[in-house]
């Protein structure tokens, strides 16, 4: 349901922000450019977005009968609170059209130049969040289920990108794929170039092997563009910065990390539809 500026305006002191991704649902909460707090939860089913929906109408942000979706705070938000959302999933974003408070942001509202139709709306969104931080040019690196590297030049033009199997997709694909490769997770520190065991090799092979094809990008963008930012986000952003800090520091210096990069491009739409006038989403940038 579309709405006149002066009644999207008059929502801005308190809505949601969601980001629809192929693995899980990312969540905001807003009181205008500030975000007041960020969760993640597994995709839901049509009982549980009832349910989602009669914890707004209370006034909370989540549903206790559903998956705990991490730590929320308890304060409580304004009842029926508008739901800007932009979604790569379409059965999900299905699930939010009868709710009445909706807005869907499609590549058609984004101030971008030289999209093409099937660019995905969040690496669109996070191009905009990314020079509203940073400035124009800039490139972004979203390390999620899939690894996307999407720039844009002065002018605000897509000059393109490229796609790959994100950190966690690479090591599904071997354990499920393979006879004999264990399940491996990542641990808290890089693993070992050279290993002397499988789980170990596995990790190697995914973290190095990622991170020198980022590396590699990299340097080619600041061929083109030499004082662009490069802004890192996504759920293996953290694994991501600790591989060029340890490898290419020159590069980790000039990184910024933003994991809620995203929200900072749907808080951009939203003020630009609401005819706000507002100095910008206010984030933490750092892993």
């Amino acid at each position: 349901m579309s709405k006149t500026a002066t009644e999207l305006g008059s929502d801005q002191g308190n809505w949601l922000a969601l980001s629809i991704g192929n693995s899980r649902l990312h969540w905001a909460w807003f009181q205008g450019e500030l975000c007041k707090q960020v969760w993640h939860s597994p995709h839901l089913d049509p009982a549980a977005r009832e349910k989602l929906i009669h914890a707004w109408n209370r006034g909370e942000l989540w549903d206790g009968g559903l998956e705990y979706p991490g730590p929320l705070g308890d304060e409580a938000i304004a009842p029926n609170p508008p739901l800007w959302i932009a979604s790569v999933v379409p059965q999900q974003l299905a699930l939010w059209q009868s709710y009445r408070r909706l807005n869907i942001i499609t590549l058609a509202d984004l101030p971008l130049l030289g999209l093409y139709p099937t660019l995905g709306i969040d690496r669109a969104l996070a191009l905009v969040g990314a020079a509203t931080e940073s400035g124009w040019p800039v490139l972004v690196v979203d390390a999620g289920t899939a690894l996307t590297l999407t720039g844009a030049d002065p002018e605000g033009r897509l000059v393109g990108g490229a796609i790959l199997p994100g950190f966690g997709l690479q090591l599904q694909s071997l354990t499920e794929k393979t006879a004999a490769l264990p399940a491996v997770t990542f641990p808290g520190t890089l693993p070992p170039r050279w290993a002397l065991n499988t789980p170990e090799a596995i990790a190697s092979g995914v973290v190095y092997g990622i991170g020198a094809g980022v590396r590699d990008f990299i340097s080619d963008w600041w061929q083109h563009f030499p004082t662009s930012p490069v802004v890192i986000t996504g759920g293996g952003g953290e694994m991501l910065l600790r591989y060029l800090q340890e490898t290419a520091p020159e590069i980790a210096k000039q990184a910024i990390a933003m994991p809620d990069l995203i929200f900072s491009g749907i808080c951009c739409i939203k003020q630009q539809q609401s005819g706000e006038s507002l100095p910008g989403p206010r984030f933490t940038p750092l892993y």
